[in-house]
């Protein structure tokens, strides 16, 4: 197998966790997950984000956004689109998650305070889940900062329980580093070598370095979780690549983090094709919305001369840039800029503008990229390949999109749309080169 490798183990010498408390009485199941007699029923896997609102670190963390994305929506796409959970759930005692769990699609299991506490485990907050969920065989707990997870992993840990028969699967990677003991005063004053003889230091490519669980994800069967373990029975584990073993509570920080999900993550089902032609609106995206009036009763607007720069990169690349208002700005006031765009002011549907404009260009829909900030760019967002949002534009407009600028509307998000555009053709020509 390219991406991973297995091992397995038929019994936990040091299992995780705690036995779980008790549990109301069970329905009867027969043995593949069924209640009751009749046709024999696939047992049914979960999988489990789990995801409390408080956060030692960063408030909200769950939420932040990652490369323009939720970070507990990375994680959710990649389990929604693997098609190998019956159920895909999120695990929450706060609203502004719940709700953007439920935006991804996931159904959402509203945990208790009694579990939702810095001193709760994560084997406790499992165990209340399936204690409301009977229906479910297996659990795969997904963590939520794993943003660089792939649906190809998921799919094959599946079919190691389902096909090969273990009882749980959990996550590694392989890693190439040489560990000493700790210095302690009092205690040990020296350091001594762990996995290697200092005499004979092995080269990197003559060494297979050591497995370390990267936390990614812990499948489980109910009946080890109901005996208090994570891990045990007819045990494996599943080796990632390196790239995509990202964990962000503990490995890199955010800017990092950034870069290498935007190099590495999994950004949907659908092929990108390459960009051709990007759609602003004007007012809130390319200018930060204000407008002022001189006395003579002329408007006057601003811009950022980084978004300019955009343009003009974004036009050296190929891509045609085109702006749209549904307001009548004045055509006077917009070609000062001298930004050299075709534009459509007074515009009531802009929908039908921007399919005008696409046919014109010969396009497909997934060749176009847009960038809006209001209720009236909400068809366009949702239609095109590519869609941005500022950082303070309307709620129904970043629901809508698959990025949402760190930058605020005439202040930098244009620019930074056009970046995260190149950095995803920059993966489109990748994959046609392999």
């Amino acid at each position: 197998m390219d991406s991973m490798e297995k091992g397995a183990a038929t019994s936990v010498s040091n299992p995780r966790g705690r036995p779980s408390r008790g549990r109301p009485p069970k329905l009867q199941r027969n043995s593949r997950g069924g209640q009751g007699r009749g046709v024999e029923k696939p047992p049914h896997m979960a999988a489990l984000i789990l995801a409390r609102g408080g956060s030692k670190g960063i408030p909200l963390k769950n939420i932040k956004h990652l490369a323009g994305v939720p970070l507990i929506g990375w994680v959710l796409r990649a389990a929604l689109d693997s098609g190998v959970f019956q159920s895909v759930w999120v695990s929450t005692d706060h609203d502004e998650i719940e709700n953007v769990a439920k935006q991804f699609g996931a159904q959402v299991h509203r945990r208790s305070s009694e579990v939702s506490k810095d001193s709760s485990t994560s084997l406790d907050a499992i165990v209340e889940f399936l204690n409301f969920h009977n229906e479910v065989d297996i659990v795969g707990n997904i963590q939520a900062t794993s943003p660089c997870l792939h649906p190809a992993d998921l799919q094959k840990v599946a079919e190691m329980i389902r096909e090969e028969g273990y009882d749980s699967v959990f996550s590694v990677v392989r890693r190439h580093q040489f560990r000493w003991s700790e210095i302690q005063k009092g205690v040990r004053e020296v350091t001594e070598p762990l996995n290697l003889n200092p005499a004979k230091r092995p080269r990197r490519q003559d060494w297979d370095g050591e497995l370390y669980e990267n936390g990614s994800f812990y499948f489980a069967k109910r009946h080890l979780i109901e005996m208090g373990y994570l891990q045990g029975g007819k045990m494996a584990y599943y080796e990632m690549r390196a790239e995509y073993s990202v964990d962000i509570d503990v490995d890199i920080d955010w800017p990092i983090a950034e870069q290498r999900v935007l190099r590495y993550g999994y950004f949907g089902k659908e092929k990108f094709k390459e960009i051709k032609l990007l759609v602003c609106s004007i007012d809130g995206c390319l200018t930060n919305g204000h407008i002022y009036v001189s006395g003579d009763q002329k408007e006057i607007i601003s811009y950022d001369v980084k978004d300019a720069i955009g343009i003009s990169l974004l036009k050296k690349s190929g891509i045609e840039v085109r702006l749209i208002s549904e307001r009548a700005c004045s055509k006077q006031t917009l070609s000062s800029l001298k930004l050299d765009c075709k534009m459509e002011v007074n515009v009531p549907d802009k929908l039908a503008v921007v399919d005008e404009w696409r046919k014109e260009m010969g396009l497909c829909w997934k060749e176009v990229a847009y960038l809006g900030n209001e209720v009236s760019d909400e068809e366009c967002l949702k239609k095109v390949g590519l869609s941005a949002a500022p950082a303070d534009a309307c709620s129904t407009a970043q629901k809508a999109v698959g990025y949402i600028c760190k930058c605020n509307g005439g202040r930098g998000a244009l620019r930074e749309f056009a970046e995260h555009i190149f950095l995803l053709m920059e993966k489109v020509v990748n994959s046609c080169q392999k």
